[in-house]
């Protein structure tokens, strides 16, 4: 169970923000003084599986990639990038039509030395952790849905190994010339089950529209957000509010915009990334980089904010409510609203 309230009841909240869990210029931004209002939206997520599947293996690398991007010096537009990457891109992946020759491919990169090992070893852990949990649902296109859905993945994956995509401080969505917003959707589609799963207090979000054509900025502010939030909420509103899961921006940490196998979900949503302040030091020789880093995405985040109607997903304490390994019982997840009058 996937809740992001814990009691629906509960419509109106005085936002309580700790400074202690963020960073002290995300604190400045998200003074009580400049909320306006506060709301508890309510949804509650079934996973096909008894527990939150292992969507994304987290892989050990040694050397941080820096987010940022020149583009002053850059000489081509970010679709004429994307059009280079698919261009000269290996079909590798994609000739694939059997489990066999997917799970076989990644081997034959492996051995050509085109794949570090550690890169192929969460590939095929990624295999298995969603077969095992589209299995579970019970789908009768179950073996179709893996296949089209991990070769697409593993496709991905692999194009970014090739040729590594660099996030600026401001990323947007990528929709051409592949579609990676629905290529996220799409993957995680078939692991909710719908029938079980709902969304409370749904005028809110009727709310979020009205004020976001009427200028106004909105936070949503979590207590913990993993890598398949995006597309979980995209999807339990796209029937009623599909605009409102696009046209969100998510505050992004260095492991999503890092880690290979992460990377392809987050080329298709609307990101600041920025580096966590717990972990500034980790690297010592990098933290001068980091916190440049992460003073331009502040900087690009004030422009989206001055332009006004945005919705941004904000996370202070990350990802580190995990399932408890005994009960495999996941995080009850608290989505606050904050209505920032701009």
């Amino acid at each position: 169970m996937f809740t992001l309230s814990a009691t629906p009841s509960t419509a109106f909240l005085t936002p309580r923000i700790s400074p202690s869990s963020l960073s002290s210029s995300a604190s400045a931004a998200y003074s009580p003084s400049l909320l306006s209002s506060s709301r508890l939206c309510l949804v509650s997520l079934r996973w096909r599986s008894s527990a939150c599947p292992c969507l994304f293996s987290t892989l050990k690398v040694t050397a941080m990639a820096e987010l940022v991007k020149d583009t002053e010096s850059a000489s081509l537009s970010p679709i004429q990038c994307a059009e280079r990457r698919e261009t000269n891109h290996s079909r590798t992946f994609l000739n694939a039509t059997t489990e066999q020759e997917l799970l076989s491919a990644i081997r034959k990169e492996t051995e050509a030395g085109r794949l570090p090992s550690t890169v192929a070893s969460g590939m095929e852990d990624l295999y298995q952790n969603y077969k095992n949990a589209i299995l579970q649902s019970g789908n009768p296109k179950a073996d179709e849905i893996v296949l089209s859905n991990m070769t697409a993945v593993l496709d991905r994956v692999f194009l970014d190994i090739e040729d590594p995509f660099i996030f600026s401080p401001y990323h947007k969505a990528m929709r051409e010339p592949f579609d990676y917003y629905m290529f996220g959707q799409n993957y995680i589609r078939p692991l909710v089950d719908f029938r079980n799963s709902y969304v409370g207090n749904h005028s809110i979000f009727y709310e979020i529209e009205e004020k976001l054509q009427q200028g106004h900025n909105i936070f949503l502010i979590s207590n913990h957000q993993t890598e398949a939030d995006p597309a979980v909420i995209a999807l339990l509103l796209e029937s009623t509010n599909p605009h409102l899961a696009e046209k969100m921006t998510y505050i992004a940490g260095d492991r999503v915009v890092t880690d290979p196998l992460c990377k392809p979900f987050s080329m298709g949503r609307n990101l600041i990334c920025v580096y966590s302040k717990k972990h500034m030091n980790d690297v010592p020789e990098l933290a001068d980089m980091k916190r440049k880093a992460n003073t331009r995405s502040l900087k690009e985040m004030a422009v989206l904010l001055r332009g006004g109607s945005q919705i941004v997903w904000i996370a202070p304490s990350g990802g580190r409510d995990r399932p408890d390994p005994a009960t495999g019982n996941g995080t009850r997840h608290l989505l606050m609203l904050l209505h920032w009058t701009i």
